[in-house]
């Protein structure tokens, strides 16, 4: 397409989008946030001195003072009982699940955290006996009430992001609590990634439209703006559990961002026939990424906050509807984006570039600098 002819419309949404949400710096604002001295990020460091074992989360070690918190917090226990030391299995835990920004969020904030060693005598030992569970095991995770009283099967044997994070949601929906939005995207795209995931190329008119477009479609995780055979297209993963190929063409069609279809496989060339004649479908070529993905994003500041793909995506298409994007954010993200909006002069990390959680997300705390809250 002719970018210039589309290009005046995208700048204005951007700069719209931006008025819109960002809406400038108050003097508050810089009282409040201006200087590390004063500004209090619940939460969002490392946690000092802890075994790997455990990972990012600050775990209450006194199983009756956390379920005494439970009570007055009105909140289920999410216990932990952990080999420290512990085996690779027990350390991987620590350092790849227990160790990803969004569920150290959500094991800290929705529930109270207790770890119980199951390699340790004294009151260890006393617990972990109460609970019938074996000494020198592999992790396993248990979801309660202050009485006791399972919220959710023992989660034992799954040792991925995708287990704790379903034990999770499917805890709180059995207590009758909220689960929060970026819970739910979290789920999903590590559903995705954990083999329900599909890839689908449409080509269209303007792919900064369509990857817009495109991502509000329920059951798409990523999104990713490029060129294939002379024309734009964005490249997406969807899970079919939740929305088929045909639905997913149809949308896309209805929405007008699939007048061609590149075929991922046999099946998809069927489909794509029947739903857009044969003369608009070819069989996948080479895939080129545009050098502007997220545009939408990129022209504000929440480019600076960590998050995880499917985040970034519907972040993107929000801001392109001008829609406020803070829904689909934690209240750690929130807060960092009140930081970076309040430090504008610091050189922030571009998440659409880093579009990895962990990474981001590390570099940016680092940045925020040492003076943070600790639990």
């Amino acid at each position: 397409m002719n970018k210039l002819f589309y290009l005046v419309p995208a700048v204005l949404v951007v700069l719209l989008s931006y008025a819109f949400i960002s809406h400038g710096i108050s003097n508050q604002d810089r009282l409040n946030y201006g200087s590390e001295d004063v500004f209090d990020v619940a939460d969002l460091g490392s946690v000092k001195d802890s075994p790997v074992e455990l990972g990012q989360v600050k775990w209450i070690r006194d199983f009756d003072k956390g379920t005494k918190e439970a009570k007055a917090q009105n909140k289920p226990l999410l216990v932990l009982f952990q080999e420290v030391p512990g085996c690779s299995t027990a350390s991987g835990y620590g350092k790849n699940v227990l160790s990803h920004p969004l569920i150290v969020e959500a094991i800290e904030t929705l529930f109270v955290p207790v770890a119980i060693y199951n390699n340790h005598s004294g009151e260890d030992e006393r617990v972990l006996k109460s609970f019938n569970e074996p000494s020198w095991n592999n992790p396993v995770v248990r979801i309660m009430t202050p009485d006791r009283e399972e919220l959710v099967s023992r989660l034992s044997g799954n040792y991925t992001k995708a287990g704790l994070v379903n034990a999770m949601i499917s805890a709180l929906k059995n207590d009758n609590k909220p689960v929060p939005q970026y819970l739910v995207l979290l789920q999903k795209e590590l559903t995705a990634k954990s083999g329900k995931s599909e890839k689908a190329v449409f080509a269209m008119h303007c792919f900064w439209i369509g990857e817009g477009v495109l991502a509000n479609v329920n059951g798409v995780i990523s999104t990713e703006p490029g060129f294939m055979g002379g024309r734009e297209v964005v490249e997406l993963a969807y899970n079919p559990d939740v929305v088929s190929y045909n639905e997913l063409l149809t949308a896309a069609r209805s929405n007008n961002v699939a007048s061609h279809v590149y075929a991922v496989n046999s099946d998809q060339e069927k489909v794509a026939k029947q739903v857009s004649g044969k003369s608009s479908v070819s069989q996948l070529g080479a895939f080129s990424p545009d050098r502007q993905p997220k545009y939408y994003m990129s022209g504000t500041l929440y480019r600076f906050v960590p998050m995880t793909n499917t985040q970034i995506a519907r972040v993107n298409a929000a801001i392109g509807s001008m829609q406020s994007p803070d829904i689909f954010l934690s209240p750690r993200q929130l807060e960092i984006y009140k930081y970076v909006r309040a430090n504008q002069n610091k050189d922030w990390v571009n998440i659409v570039r880093t579009p990895n959680i962990e990474t981001a997300w590390a570099q940016t705390v680092s940045q925020m600098g040492s003076k943070l809250s600790k639990r």
